[in-house]
């Protein structure tokens, strides 16, 4: 809040705040001010407070003026005086065709400490449910004995650490996807292999197929490797297919992206019919499929996945631990048709050489003792609990689901634009995702993400409640 007690004049403030939130990239490069009217009423200051606030801004060279627009944050705000030669080339090519979807600003944001509140917008469990016992002990195991100086002081291997790739393979014959330890290849997480297939099988340039609403990271992710981003509207069966015909027929894709089971971020699983579909159309038209099965710890056993009926075979499979486990731990995978392997190794071996073998044989111990599996159920129970009652507080504040609420995500109608009020929910301390996040040219919605882990506080749907009504 503005306090006219301040030190500062209530100009100063308003101006810091938003140089605060455009510095720590709350407010992503290219995102719109409130207009001076909305911005004098949020924060109960004169239009001409605002005026000069937002006058301090453009002389500090964060936002720029677009007349009869507004005032629109700059594509290349830097920490330093963006002078350098460095800065003025990334300047450049941001006026020339930034991504409408900046990955680092959506993870700076989305990982940015604003307050202890429990903050919707995050796409991961809170740090108290994945404390454990069991993951310190394994890594003091694994660190009491010779062997952590023998694979401390040389590379680990190349595909990863064999103990680990033979339990992955078990876990994934449970899913019923079936491979060889040797078709297995760990990464620095889910991220990085998504990473490794993209640089393997694609070249700037080439079109890529991706599911729309969709992680937005992805979406900015393949932007900056200079793919063409081909979205694909996603129903509750799977992707609409007759989309994806006409882009095979004209693009000649190589590549498409799917979450299949609990998709993110409305929760949906692939129906058995529609996975039979794709793939057929994955055959005629000759592209890969990539499946992210980010949440298929707290996902049922039994739900259709791609990869289980493909056999790997134009399809790659693609997971991790940072949901459900450790983030920091960094351990992902993927499993891939034999032909393959070999190109994403080269590819792997390209950007981190190896990956870390202590953690990876840590995870091992986790897995083979059970101790995985126990921690995955406590969660998922807890979070059935935590989704029960953050849909009731939901639905009596207003809200509609989209989508059947199941799994880590909720996809919420809030009935008005969710980009304003991220702004206006920032203000009050919770930090939201809006719907235009998971869209591949961030058009304006009235969705938002919702994590069932972090909205069970009713003070938050107290004030969106509140605030929908002041709108």
């Amino acid at each position: 809040m503005l306090m006219k007690t301040s030190a500062q004049s209530l100009t100063e403030q308003l101006a810091a705040r938003f140089a605060d939130r455009i510095r720590s990239r709350l407010l992503a490069p290219g995102a719109r001010l409130p207009s001076v009217r909305q911005c004098a009423q949020l924060h109960s200051v004169s239009p001409s407070t605002v005026v000069a606030a937002y006058d301090q801004l453009l002389a500090q060279g964060l936002v720029h003026a677009r007349k009869n627009r507004g005032f629109f944050v700059r594509e290349a705000v830097l920490r330093g005086d963006g002078n350098t030669p460095a800065d003025v080339a990334k300047a450049a090519a941001a006026r020339a065709g930034a991504a409408p979807v900046n990955a680092a600003a959506l993870m700076r944001g989305m990982f940015h400490k604003v307050n202890n509140k429990p903050h919707p917008g995050m796409g991961v469990f809170p740090p108290d449910w994945l404390e454990s016992t069991f993951m310190p002990a394994a890594v003091r195991k694994v660190t009491s004995t010779r062997a952590l100086q023998d694979f401390s002081l040389q590379y680990g291997e190349p595909l990863g650490d064999a103990g680990l790739r033979r339990v992955l393979a078990q876990r994934l014959a449970v899913l019923n996807v079936h491979t060889d330890p040797d078709h297995i290849i760990t990464t620095i997480g889910a991220t990085h292999a998504l990473d490794i297939v993209s640089r393997t099988l694609l070249r700037p340039g080439d079109p890529v197929m991706v599911e729309e609403p969709g992680w937005a990271v992805e979406f900015a992710r393949l932007a900056a490797l200079g793919m063409r981003i081909l979205p694909v509207p996603r129903r509750a069966d799977g992707p609409d297919l007759e989309v994806m015909a006409k882009y095979c027929e004209v693009h000649n894709p190589k590549l498409y992206v799917s979450v299949s089971v609990f998709h993110n971020p409305t929760g949906y699983c692939l129906s058995p019919g529609g996975a039979h579909r794709l793939l057929q159309l994955a055959n005629q038209h000759d592209f890969h499929i990539v499946e992210d099965d980010t949440y298929s710890h707290i996902a049922p056993e039994h739900a259709t996945r791609l990869t289980a009926l493909d056999g790997l075979q134009r399809t790659i499979y693609v997971s991790g631990f940072a949901k459900i486990l450790a983030p920091n731990w960094r351990i992902g995978y993927l499993a891939a048709p034999p032909a393959l392997v070999e190109p994403l190794l080269e590819t792997k071996l390209l950007s981190t050489l190896t990956t870390p073998a202590l953690l990876e044989k840590a995870l091992t111990l986790c897995i083979e003792q059970g101790q995985l599996r126990r921690h995955a159920e406590r969660i998922r129970t807890r979070l059935d609990v935590a989704r029960a009652r953050s849909v009731k507080l939901a639905l009596s504040a207003g809200c509609t689901f989209a989508a059947e609420p199941v799994g880590l995500f909720g996809w919420v109608d809030t009935g008005m634009d969710t980009d304003a009020l991220a702004q206006r929910m920032l203000d009050e301390g919770y930090l939201i995702a809006p719907g235009a996040l998971f869209h591949a040219a961030r058009t304006p919605s009235t969705l938002m993400r919702i994590n069932f882990a972090t909205t069970q506080d009713a003070a938050f749907w107290r004030l969106f409640a509140r605030l929908k009504n002041q709108a």
